[in-house]
């Protein structure tokens, strides 16, 4: 996969989780993402590419809620 293809998925998925939680930020991810995609030609990302950037980001959402099991076995 290209560097620049690699680079908008990354930072995609960390301007997904940054408008998810409501942090600041965004726009300079946004510019990122389009500064890298103007080097990849200007193209549509690949539904490819999307896929995986949603999926990251959902694991890396719900990994800040969902509850880490204990040595035990039980969360208490």
């Amino acid at each position: 996969m290209p560097r620049s293809l690699r680079e908008v998925e990354a930072e995609a998925v960390a301007l997904v989780c940054l408008e998810a939680l409501g942090l600041p930020g965004a726009e300079f991810c946004r510019g990122y993402v389009q500064n890298w995609n103007r080097q990849r030609g200007g193209e549509s990302i690949p539904e490819r590419s999307a896929q995986r950037i949603f999926k990251a980001a959902d694991q890396i959402l719900k990994a800040g809620i969902e509850p880490v099991p204990t040595i035990g076995g039980t969360n208490d």
